[in-house]
């Protein structure tokens, strides 16, 4: 343990951890954002799906950097906002909304899954990555208009075997919300009898 612990300060000392927003150096007590951007960070009080932030300003920053830029890192500084949500509901297994495994082989990991699975172990339930597939590489919805993006995902995800009655699916960020909704339609296809969405941010209608 206090190897582990000498082994962070040193990599600290040569790599000091940064803004997940502005790539700053962030100072002795900052957490995943420095103190600027996580002073703009704007919390989401929508209900269903759940969403911890509204989706804009340095938190839009810190989801480009993590979903488009390789950043895989930041999932330490992001997942944790989405653990404290998790704990108001009661599930029995979390499942990342999937990408196609051409889409997550040019980006080499899944954003959702990422995030996912601290939730899982958080809560202390399975963390079911493969539960769902996605059938089709469809083009992304921030591409299209609300019907578009609806009619985009229509039949894209499939399940890989029965779902437990009650599950979390995790997800970056929501727009329309249609991603979200057809993936739950699909578990509860397959036999789920509850499933709770939560995002770590929303698009603000």
């Amino acid at each position: 343990m206090a190897f582990r612990s000498l082994l962070e300060g040193l990599l600290d000392a040569l790599a000091p951890p940064r803004c997940a927003a502005c790539d700053g150096a962030l100072a002795p007590g900052e957490g995943g954002f420095c103190e600027a951007c996580e002073s703009l960070l704007e919390p989401s009080s929508g209900e269903r799906p759940r969403a911890v932030f509204l989706y804009g300003g340095p938190l839009a920053d810190a989801i480009r950097r993590f979903k488009y830029g390789g950043r895989s890192e930041l999932a330490a500084t992001l997942a944790p906002h989405l653990v404290e949500r998790a704990a108001e509901v009661e599930v029995d297994a979390v499942v990342p909304v999937p990408l196609h495994p051409r889409r997550e082989r040019a980006c080499g990991y899944n954003q959702a899954a990422l995030l996912a699975r601290p939730v899982a172990s958080a809560l202390a339930v399975p963390f079911a990555p493969t539960a769902l597939r996605r059938l089709r590489d469809t083009p992304p919805q921030a591409s299209l208009d609300t019907a578009r993006r609806r009619g985009n995902v229509r039949g894209a995800f499939a399940v890989r075997s029965a779902p437990p009655p009650r599950v979390l699916l995790i997800d970056d960020v929501r727009t329309t919300g249609a991603t979200l909704a057809e993936c739950a339609a699909t578990l509860r296809g397959a036999g789920a009898l509850r499933v709770h969405s939560l995002v770590l941010a929303r698009v603000e209608s």
